[in-house]
């Protein structure tokens, strides 16, 4: 049974620890392997360019977005799409995230977690609380 005295600290804990997560990659994309970095990355995968800067721009303003608890649910699943990229990009590279090239099972997990925090929602101090879909938020 879930305990909704602590059910709510627990999403949030969830959310926010996610969303600094995505802030941190989508940063180091852009300070650590650069914009140019990124990009080319990108391109040696076969994605256009593109992608690599709404990938960022996901990554950052998606992160922002969960830490201050805004759209959580639709944020969540947003994010959905680019972890399976990451999962997608990293399959090569065997199952653990610690060999050479980064594996599979991290950004796996991640998304399964995305999948559960969209299914939660975003729990405490939200700036925009969220009911469950189709019931109504109390004012």
């Amino acid at each position: 049974m879930i305990d909704t005295r602590t059910a709510p600290y627990a999403a949030l804990a969830l959310r926010v620890i996610t969303g600094g997560l995505f802030l941190a990659h989508g940063l180091l994309k852009v300070f650590v392997f650069t914009l140019p970095g990124t990009v080319a990355f990108f391109e040696s995968l076969g994605l256009p360019a593109l992608l690599a800067y709404a990938t960022i721009f996901a990554e950052i303003f998606g992160g922002l977005a969960l830490i201050a608890g805004v759209y959580t649910r639709a944020v969540a699943l947003a994010l959905i799409p680019v972890l399976l990229g990451a999962t997608w990009a990293h399959a090569g590279y065997g199952w653990l995230f610690s060999n050479e090239g980064g594996g599979w099972e991290f950004p796996l997990f991640w998304t399964v977690v995305q999948g559960a925090v969209a299914a939660m929602g975003p729990g405490a101090y939200a700036l925009l609380p969220e009911g469950r879909p189709g019931q109504a938020v109390a004012a």
